[in-house]
């Protein structure tokens, strides 16, 4: 998705999409945004998803051009060498691009049918606290990170860059409305100066690299994503 205003720039930027859109549960209407639609799932209650993808966005195109409508686009498609089209893509700083099965029907959850493949190292997260600071941008010093790992949390981390001071504060607003006395992680005995919250705010954080014990090195925040997007959290092994 993409706002009229980003039309001039051409780079993916997840933090200026958000702050077009005023944000997670901003006031600032979307109206200006563009919806590109890739996939058709239901149609007229017709449950679309044994279908073949290919089957899905014929009828996701016919779709899109009866409707007219000026802010609902199809997503192109293109079968070239996927490395040679990922590498353009980097250079023109897009976040990265998506593969499908044409031939495969849609299956919930995770698998080779559906891939996302990034520019950049870039995965969801769990907030699930913060450590406050009285001179970092927003009083956050660092974000305290989790991943998924079966039915629990587990700490990946912390993340202390990528914030303006209006994100920032926004976002330590949100933190405080959902505090509480224990980790989500079960970090007991740790990080005294810590304040734990609810796992409910999901975080899209770009890193460089692991570490050997599992966290994340060279961490910078991107931008909350939707509580919608929970089932792209990152999951450990």
């Amino acid at each position: 998705m993409q706002t009229r205003e980003q039309r001039p720039r051409f780079a993916s930027d997840f933090g200026a999409l958000q702050k077009a859109l005023g944000g997670r549960g901003g006031k600032r209407s979307a109206a200006g945004a563009i919806l590109y639609a890739f996939d058709l799932l239901y149609l007229n209650g017709q449950d679309l998803r044994s279908l073949p993808l290919g089957q899905r966005r014929e009828l996701l195109g016919d779709t899109l051009v009866r409707a007219r409508h000026s802010s609902l686009r199809f997503s192109e498609e293109v079968d070239v060498d996927g490395g040679a089209y990922l590498d353009l893509a980097c250079k023109l700083g897009l976040e990265g691009i998506i593969a499908n099965d044409r031939d495969a029907p849609h299956r919930s959850g995770r698998g080779g049918d559906w891939l996302k493949i990034k520019c950049s190292q870039s995965e969801t997260f769990a907030i699930i606290g913060y450590e406050p600071s009285p001179v970092a941008l927003g009083g956050i010093g660092k974000l305290l990170l989790a991943a998924r790992r079966g039915d629990s949390l587990v700490y990946v981390g912390g993340v202390g860059t990528g914030f303006t001071q209006a994100s920032g504060t926004a976002l330590r607003k949100q933190m405080d409305k959902l505090m509480v006395l224990k980790s989500a992680a079960g970090m007991r005995g740790r990080r005294k100066t810590a304040r734990w919250i609810k796992p409910d705010l999901l975080a899209e954080i770009s890193f460089r690299a692991w570490t050997d014990d599992g966290k994340l090195r060279h961490a910078s925040f991107k931008g909350l994503r939707e509580g919608e997007d929970a089932a792209d959290m990152f999951e450990l092994d």
